[in-house]
């Protein structure tokens, strides 16, 4: 693993949804250091698209292809 344990912290949160399923989240953090070894720093400048955007067909297909999730 890329981190230390110290570096890492995560989390489980359950609850019931209103239509009374139960849900859960899960939460993971790493400390803003931890990412310099890795060639990341809090300090870097957001990530831009550097080419076109894919066309709206590309997207849709995907939609239509992905797994549908129960509800």
């Amino acid at each position: 693993m890329p981190f230390a344990e110290d570096e890492l912290s995560w989390g489980l949160a359950c609850g019931i949804e209103p239509d009374g399923h139960w849900h859960g989240w899960f939460d993971v953090r790493v400390r803003a250091d931890a990412l310099r070894h890795l060639g990341l720093h809090p300090d870097q400048r957001t990530a831009k698209a550097v080419g076109p955007s894919p066309p709206g067909w590309w997207h849709a297909d995907a939609e239509r292809r992905a797994p549908k999730r129960p509800r």
